[in-house]
């Protein structure tokens, strides 16, 4: 299955939104987080994204329409 490392960056309004554990659930994609920091104001989330390539289009724009600031990532994330 294909893999995307995204970023995903929330507002304040977001911070308590669920946003991560909806993707998973509404479409056929596995959430994986890498790295994230989050405080009461703002908070960054790097992720591996496993599912078909149209599942995780699906999901990222979703994820866009909710308000969150998504960035794709390339190479791995751990190393560096």
């Amino acid at each position: 299955m294909p893999l995307r490392r995204v970023q995903f960056m929330f507002r304040t309004e977001l911070i308590q939104q669920p946003v991560i554990y909806e993707l998973g659930r509404k479409f056929e994609i596995v959430t994986n987080i890498r790295r994230a920091e989050v405080g009461q104001e703002d908070g960054w989330v790097i992720l591996e994204l496993e599912g078909s390539v149209e599942e995780i289009d699906r999901g990222l724009a979703w994820v866009v329409e909710q308000g969150v600031e998504v960035s794709s990532l390339d190479g791995d994330i751990l190393v560096g």
